[in-house]
């Protein structure tokens, strides 16, 4: 009687060593890491959560970024030196010069009450100028500073949003009581408010991204990461709106829309120097929108039947910019709690 022959193992699906095809996958980001941490926030960026990482026999994207920063050799592995210790990051002066708007503003706002017709014209004008050279020179240094991508028009619509504040409310209500009649009343309070808030703007986005980058380090996955970073950010922004309102109060000019519009800059440039400025600059270009649309709002309401438009186009404003802040607080709990937003 014959013997049976054996049954064949079958071969197994899949690469034997998963990782390997990951690192291949992965290759030039691994070989250009400084540390793991950057390797994570990479995979990350692609769309590797822990869950994924699973799959790998890693419990967390840490744990198998660790694994592949391991196994990537380096040519100059052997060469190089042994890690210096760094102290930890110092305060940056960026709250100092930071100071520089704000000052420039105040300087301008004077002028503008101690002069009087070409004069003024001529105060206002160089105070615009002044503020803006001072603007690009903070946001150019420090935390505010972005590294990587902006949208270009992101400018414009900073600027209208400036100068609406120091001429928009007062011509929308003349428009909506059947003017403009004469010159437009400049506002002068709230500008100078969010002029002087960019040193605490910039000290708020220096706290947030130290204590991220912080957490990062000690970290062992993108949950445990995210939940430190979403109540910090939370934090450090309603630190930034009780400085604000602080500084609101003192210029008089303590109003809904005005508080709304700080935060809604502050955040729109926090997630553009972490390399998200896509949402900002369409946020901030719908708020542009509705404060031109509450003016159209305003003339429409003088046809005949058309009263009730009235009623709403002075909220149209306040209603848009607090939604912007909104908007914005909530695409960065989202975004600024992943570990490649801090990479």
């Amino acid at each position: 009687m014959s013997t049976p022959a054996p049954a064949r193992k079958q071969p197994p699906r899949g690469p034997a060593d998963p990782v390997k095809a990951l690192m291949h996958r992965h290759r030039e980001l691994c070989e250009r890491a400084v540390d793991p941490l950057e390797i994570a926030a990479g995979l990350e960026a692609h769309g590797v959560t822990d869950r994924t990482a699973a799959r790998f026999r890693h419990r967390d994207v840490f744990s198998l970024a660790e694994e592949l920063y391991a196994r990537v050799p380096r040519p100059d592995d052997a060469a190089a030196p042994d890690p210096v210790p760094q102290p930890g990051p110092a305060v940056p002066h960026a709250p100092l010069y930071g100071l520089l708007p704000g000052v420039v503003t105040a300087a301008a706002v004077a002028g503008v009450h101690l002069t009087h017709g070409e004069a003024r014209l001529g105060v206002i004008a160089g105070g615009a100028i002044g503020l803006s050279l001072a603007m690009g020179f903070t946001l150019r240094r420090g935390p505010l500073q972005v590294r990587g991508r902006i949208v270009p028009a992101t400018r414009l619509y900073v600027l209208w949003l400036l100068a609406y504040t120091v001429y928009g409310p007062t011509l929308l209500d003349q428009l909506i009581t059947g003017g403009p009649d004469g010159p437009w009343p400049m506002t002068s309070g709230p500008l100078l408010a969010l002029a002087l808030a960019v040193a605490p703007a910039a000290w708020c986005a220096w706290l947030f991204s130290t204590r991220a980058r912080r957490k990062l380090a000690t970290s062992r996955g993108t949950g445990e990461f995210a939940a430190h970073t979403r109540p910090l950010l939370l934090l450090t922004t309603a630190l930034h709106l009780a400085l604000l309102t602080g500084l609101l109060l003192l210029t008089q000019s303590l109003t809904p829309a005005n508080l709304a519009l700080g935060a809604a800059l502050q955040l729109a440039r926090l997630l553009t120097v972490h390399g998200f400025p896509d949402g900002p600059a369409a946020v901030l270009a719908a708020v542009c929108a509705a404060q031109v649309l509450a003016a159209a709002a305003a003339l429409i309401s003088r046809l005949p039947g058309c009263g009730f438009i009235e009623t709403g186009a002075a909220a149209i404003p306040v209603v848009a910019v607090t939604a912007a802040a909104l908007a914005l607080l909530a695409h960065a709990a989202t975004a600024l709690t992943r570990a490649s937003a801090h990479a």
